[in-house]
């Protein structure tokens, strides 16, 4: 996603030129345009192309937040679907560009290749996914049971499979463009699929941790372009002319307010803070939790120093106050998503100028491609991933015991009496 306003002032750039045996042309790539179904284009033909590009961006909009709200009500599975559709076509658009620009139409299996590469990096990072939360679940089936256990080994024997295939078909003549392309698709697969993994894992967290990062880029998204279109004046990065000043700092501050409501709102529910994970007490798939994470319930916390003399000045013995640790969070993401997060579009911007295209497709009309609109989510998905492993994330018992239910008798035995033992040393079991 990027900030966009109307500047009308953004000064041209010289082109670049262009590499040797590329087609930068675009002319056989889609791109989007303002066009819509019959009657909503008879509707908006009198509009100047500003304000109809401003309505058919606004209604699309709002089509993809309701369809956004369903699927949070659908649950996590629902979301994990909706993630590897979205990757699917993010990784389309990309190696069609790749398809295109290499004029690689007669290189041998490259697009069959491309897509089984895909295949073998979901089967194994979706695959680490669903074993890590329903494990046990999956291995009561003596079907799934060797699937869950050589996971990893059968996704090893995938990509050498994939490579095999690779060498076979490389033909002397394409070389050069082939092991170009080789390297086109694994790079596109860092950076679709790999941060396409983190959000899922975002979503099993608890749907609070994947529906405030995505919303707060959506918010960004959303009040930046409304400030830039009104208000935006001063260019803000060469990279993107149509970015502004204006539309940048409007944007960041009704994300930092909406982050402050809407985290407030969703810890309310338990649908949405706590993880969805396999419960062998129930023996079924649990989004309660009793009691809540730590990060989700009040905490006493003491004023700073300075707060504190100046609540003395004024008779006012308060020395601390109760908060929840999530609004913490919440503005550290509300900040990434506002001032980080748009480096996302800018990079996407940079990728489109150098193979001179305008969209990574046509998908959604008045936003381009699926990569058009979900550029910055990747980045600010992979960040509160690793956010969540580094400050959030502590040992979780019901994990803790799937893994001994997946032991042998005799090895849930000698975990016991070990257990036992040590919790007894600690004085924490009578003798």
């Amino acid at each position: 996603m990027v900030i966009h306003s109307d500047n009308k002032n953004a000064p041209k750039e010289e082109e670049e030129e262009t590499p040797e045996g590329l087609d930068l042309s675009g002319s056989l790539l889609p791109q989007a345009t303002d066009q819509t179904s019959e009657v909503l284009d008879s509707a908006l033909k009198t509009l100047p192309p500003r304000w109809r590009n401003w309505i058919v961006r606004g209604i699309f909009s709002l089509v993809m937040i309701f369809s956004f709200f369903f699927l949070i009500y659908l649950g996590p599975l629902a979301l994990m679907l909706l993630i590897l559709v979205i990757q699917l076509k993010c990784f389309n658009e990309i190696i069609t560009i790749g398809y295109v620009v290499y004029r690689s139409h007669d290189l041998p299996w490259f697009r069959t290749l491309s897509w089984y590469f895909l295949f073998a990096s979901d089967y194994f990072l979706y695959g680490e996914n669903i074993i890590d939360r329903f494990g046990l679940l999956l291995s009561r089936d003596d079907f799934l049971e060797p699937f869950v256990k050589y996971h990893r080994f059968i996704s090893m024997c995938l990509y050498m499979a994939g490579l095999m295939g690779f060498v076979f078909s490389l033909v002397k003549k394409h070389y050069l463009q082939q092991f170009t392309l080789f390297g086109w698709t694994h790079v596109t697969l860092l950076i679709v699929v790999t941060q396409s993994h983190f959000i899922t894992n975002n979503i099993f967290e608890g749907l609070i941790w994947f529906f405030m990062s995505t919303s707060l880029i959506i918010c960004n998204d959303i009040w930046a372009y409304i400030f830039g279109f009104f208000f935006g004046k001063t260019p803000l990065i060469k990279l993107s002319p149509k970015k502004t000043w204006e539309g940048f700092i409007g944007g960041a501050f009704a994300t930092l307010i909406y982050g402050i409501i809407g985290s407030y709102i969703l810890m309310q529910y338990d649908y949405f803070v706590c993880p969805a994970e396999y419960s062998p007490e129930l023996g079924s798939v649990s989004m309660q939790c009793d009691p809540r994470p730590r990060v989700f319930t009040l905490q006493e916390y003491n004023l700073p120093q300075t707060i504190k003399n100046i609540f003395f000045l004024f008779g006012i013995p308060k020395t601390t106050y109760w908060t929840y640790p999530f609004f913490f969070h919440c503005i550290v993401f509300s900040l990434f998503a506002s001032v980080i997060g748009p480096f996302g579009g800018f990079f996407a911007s940079g990728f489109k100028r150098a193979f001179k295209i305008k969209d990574f497709g046509d998908t959604i009309p008045g936003h381009g491609g699926l990569m058009d609109r979900f550029d910055c989510q990747l980045l600010m998905g992979t960040f509160v991933y690793v956010y969540i492993l580094c400050f959030i994330r502590a040992p979780n018992p019901n994990k803790l015991l799937q893994h001994v239910m997946m032991l042998k008798p005799e090895e849930q035995l000698d975990f016991y009496t070990k257990l036992t033992n040590e919790l007894m040393k600690r004085g924490i079991l009578g003798q």
